[in-house]
């Protein structure tokens, strides 16, 4: 039986989206599962008193430069050549991460984290627009008109707020984040130090 690493994921973030192509590559060298947990980004800043790089790293000269720097050299080491900066950033995902919650208890979860990503990653869509975002799911071949609906029904709501108080108590301040077992790993340049410990068995 493979291991399970637990994925704390929202698609507000690139470096979420990025770590996310790498998954099943990881998966087929090392056996390992990759368990996608949703959690608001938003929320565990908020929980954890964090702030997202633009602003925490605002002031700092050189620093958002050599981040940006940082992502092309991933990017490019990856071959992720479809990425693209979402001109709408930053998107509000409360609406699309309880669409994935919803869409995780239909059992359709991996298929809507694939077609949402891609349309906020790839396609540079609005993806808090609920017509953009009904578009991109019927078009993905997901039930737009279930999904959405379900977003607003308090089953799923609740969900997503205790994932998301749950990740921030495991000690989870950004995302991407990692577990395997109670090791926790942050950021998509820790994703070498993920699989070396799944290697280590």
């Amino acid at each position: 039986m493979g291991k399970t690493v637990d994925f704390i994921f929202d698609f507000g973030s690139p470096n979420g989206y990025l770590s996310h192509k790498l998954v099943p590559e990881i998966e087929a060298r090392t056996g390992a599962t990759f368990n996608y947990i949703p959690a608001l980004l938003g929320g565990i800043h908020k929980i954890t008193n964090n702030q997202p790089p633009m602003i925490a790293f605002g002031g700092v000269k050189g620093k958002l430069e050599y981040e940006q720097l940082e992502t092309q050299r991933f990017i490019k080491k990856h071959k992720l050549d479809k990425f693209k900066f979402n001109p709408h950033f930053p998107v509000i995902t409360l609406l699309i991460m309880r669409g994935l919650i919803a869409a995780e208890m239909d059992g359709d979860k991996m298929k809507y984290i694939d077609v949402v990503a891609n349309a906020m990653w790839e396609d540079e869509q609005k993806m808090d627009d609920p017509e953009v975002v009904a578009k991109v799911l019927a078009a993905g071949g997901l039930d737009a008109e279930r999904l959405l609906a379900r977003t607003q029904e308090q089953d799923v709501k609740q969900k997503l707020i205790e994932n998301t108080e749950a990740a921030a108590n495991r000690g989870v301040f950004g995302i991407p984040f990692f577990f395997v077992g109670d090791e926790g790993f942050f950021g998509k340049d820790r994703l070498d130090q993920v699989e070396e410990m799944l290697m280590e068995g």
